[in-house]
């Protein structure tokens, strides 16, 4: 492949604790779990800057009793990224942890899945068990980006950048996507929601938070099958991530890590 490899970075800026039942179906109400930590991303080459996500903001931690870490914008700016600046945005779906600060971003294209967008203003969205996971003055916003003509609307595959392509997962939502990105690895993927956490897929224990399980499930085949090997599949919220990789700099230990170095076999 001729196109400059990306680097690729996760960003941690939130986190919460967890009990068993609320990581994975039919766990244990008892069992102890894993904190779930929140991200964005980050890919970069000499050519094209892509921000994956935008996070949540303060006032929804506040409501939804999340530890807000730091400002996404603020975590993008330490790696040397104005967030004013960037011009490509994906969006893996529009739950609020992944879609509250987009405002941030006024020069972005944004990319979201035409499922995840007529989801999100569907039938549905009637039913707390699948409004509670949107805010809705940040969906009503979408549409009014889509009225502007600022939303590349996808239906499946598609090329955000030559290096960066969005795939239609859905099961977590109707329209979720994740995100392959090439890097000196090869293709590395950011799972985003397809699966939260390492074990999700590992132990095919689905998620409890879910709109089609069985869509679900294969998901974890097909992030594989996009990814160059199994190790380079990045969850989307395990904080066994910040442990398998690097940080760019010994001042962004526990801020962020380069998802384009290989994992540390060692965790």
């Amino acid at each position: 492949m001729n196109t400059l490899p990306f680097e690729l970075y996760a960003i941690r800026y939130g986190t919460v604790s967890r009990r068993a039942s609320e990581n994975f179906i039919g766990a244990d109400p008892h069992e102890s779990g894993a904190p779930l930590d929140y991200f964005v991303w980050l890919a970069r080459n000499a050519q094209f800057t892509v921000v994956v996500d935008t996070g949540f903001t303060a006032e929804s931690a506040q409501r939804r009793r999340r530890e807000f870490l730091r400002a996404p914008a603020e975590g993008l700016r330490l790696l040397g990224v104005d967030p004013a600046r960037v011009e490509e945005l994906v969006l893996t779906h529009l739950h609020y942890d992944h879609v509250g600060n987009f405002g941030e971003f006024p020069r972005a294209r944004l990319h979201l899945q035409e499922a995840e967008m007529a989801f999100a203003t569907g039938r549905h969205m009637a039913h707390g068990c699948f409004s509670h996971s949107y805010e809705l003055e940040e969906v009503l916003a979408m549409v009014r980006h889509v009225y502007g003509g600022r939303v590349c609307l996808h239906d499946g595959d598609a090329a955000v950048v030559p290096g960066v392509t969005v795939h239609h997962i859905g099961g977590h939502t109707a329209g979720l996507q994740c995100v392959r990105v090439w890097t000196r690895l090869g293709w590395v993927v950011l799972a985003s929601d397809a699966a939260h956490y390492y074990a999700n897929m590992d132990g095919v224990r689905p998620f409890p938070i879910v709109v089609d399980v069985g869509r679900m499930v294969d998901g974890y085949r097909r992030v594989r099958e996009l990814a160059s090997g199994p190790q380079h599949v990045v969850p989307g919220h395990d904080p066994l991530v910040m442990r398998r990789y690097r940080p760019p700099r010994p001042d962004l230990e526990g801020i962020a890590v380069r998802l384009d170095d290989e994992p540390l076999r060692s965790v």
